[in-house]
């Protein structure tokens, strides 16, 4: 039986790099996932198409967060797959690097509506229906820890999370649901490397204590123990998985 055998999860973003490979490690715990997906219907059925090979259970949604009412709708299309629900990662994110001079208002507030408004609209969601015990796993970004040029939106967005993350820590915590952030370092992804030249990429190895790029899994596996019952004493935290780069 698996950790998370008769568990339910949601999860945004869930079609592609750390997300995909959340789901995947979700549903081989024993959980039903419902996640999202904003445009490729071909990665969403290779997720499932996966996740199903492997003997476990996903459905994937075609709903993007940049559109109002999408982590509302999210959660409803999940009400319709699942029989309450225990597990919440928030995953979904937007990143288009510029200087705060050049970053326009519009970039600014659809960055932190998707970042960090998503998150807690589906916080909300959870505190008002989530079964007791259960948890919520945002991720956050290493960047938070170790600020860059050109990511002033983004990190702003994530540290918006990880304030969330320890109110509803505090607020949630007598139902003995948990509340924790992941800040994943320089992680092997279409987002890393469509934000950093490889010039930069190469030099990660050497600037990591383990001597290497991140993999999806290694975000993965940290977030599958926080989904578990081994980390039931664990909340309000903020976790960097960055390989000792932090």
């Amino acid at each position: 039986m698996g950790a998370l055998e008769s568990k339910a999860a949601v999860v945004t973003g869930g079609s592609r790099g750390i997300g995909r490979a959340i789901v995947e490690r979700l549903a081989a715990d024993g959980a039903m996932v419902v996640f999202n997906y904003a445009r490729s219907d071909e990665d969403a059925a290779a997720v499932e198409r996966a996740v199903d090979g492997a003997g476990g259970k996903a459905h994937a949604v075609r709903i993007d967060f940049t559109d109002p009412g999408a982590a509302d709708a999210l959660m409803r299309a999940a009400a319709e797959r699942l029989d309450g629900f225990d597990i919440l990662v928030n995953n979904v994110a937007l990143n288009e690097p510029h200087s705060i001079a050049e970053t326009s208002d519009e970039l600014w507030e659809q960055t932190m509506a998707v970042n960090a408004g998503t998150t807690f609209r589906t916080i909300r969601h959870a505190a008002r229906t989530m079964r007791e015990g259960g948890r919520i796993i945002n991720i956050s970004t290493m960047n938070t820890l170790r600020p860059a040029p050109g990511l002033a939106a983004y990190a702003a967005s994530k540290g918006a999370i990880e304030q969330l993350t320890k109110i509803a820590a505090a607020e949630l915590g007598d139902r003995g649901i948990t509340v924790n952030a992941v800040c994943p370092g320089a992680t092997e992804t279409d987002l890393l490397r469509g934000t950093n030249p490889e010039s930069v990429l190469e030099q990660i190895p050497a600037l990591t204590a383990l001597g290497r790029l991140g993999q999806p899994a290694d975000i993965a596996d940290v977030v599958g123990m926080l989904a578990s019952h081994d980390a039931r004493w664990l909340t309000g935290q903020v976790i960097p998985a960055t390989g000792g780069m932090v």
